[in-house]
């Protein structure tokens, strides 16, 4: 089960992060002018995640706070949350709404692992689906220690400045799990 939940935190970590290919996705040239949002809402976007051969899909809200909060929500049956990932500039939070448990991680303890790093701006840029080769299509691969995970996300639409919902979702409800050793 503890191999299983790192599993999922690390699917949804990655989902959420910049990719190795430098033809699929990169960071933002620094004469990039800076967004005009402040509120991006990403709704149908279809996720599907590759590990070591076991591929699974699921539709993926994404609603983000410009240098703020993201949260993205993981529904891969009739519109239910499963899985939630909140990120800040500091940490990431991954709820499993399925089995009553969450983990914690800076980005610096999760970069122990993945390959390549994740940042808060990369972070940003993905979940706004303002990539360099447009907001159509993303593929992502990675290594999350000895795992190869590769990720393609259809983006829905995308409305900015629209009211979200990006409220933190409050912890006492579940259990936490300490992922220090797996990172």
């Amino acid at each position: 089960m503890k191999s299983r939940l790192l599993t999922i935190i690390a699917v949804t970590v990655v989902l959420t992060s910049c990719g190795v290919k430098k033809k699929a996705v990169g960071p933002v040239a620094e004469s990039s002018p800076a967004p005009t949002w402040h509120t991006c809402l990403i709704q149908g976007t279809r996720v599907t995640v590759d590990k070591d051969g076991e591929r699974v899909s699921a539709n993926v809200l994404m609603q983000t706070v410009r240098d703020s909060l993201l949260v993205i929500s993981v529904m891969p049956m009739f519109g239910m949350e499963m899985m939630r990932l909140e990120a800040t500039p500091l940490e990431v939070t991954a709820i499993d709404k399925l089995h009553g448990t969450y983990a914690q991680a800076s980005f610096a303890d999760i970069n122990r692992k993945l390959t390549p790093s994740l940042n808060w701006d990369i972070l940003q840029q993905i979940c706004s689906a303002e990539l360099p080769e447009g907001a159509k299509r993303a593929r992502l691969t990675y290594e999350f220690g000895e795992e190869h995970i590769e990720i393609v996300l259809d983006y829905g639409v995308r409305q900015t400045d629209v009211p979200v919902r990006v409220t933190n979702q409050r912890l006492n409800n579940y259990t936490p799990i300490d992922i220090s050793k797996w990172l």
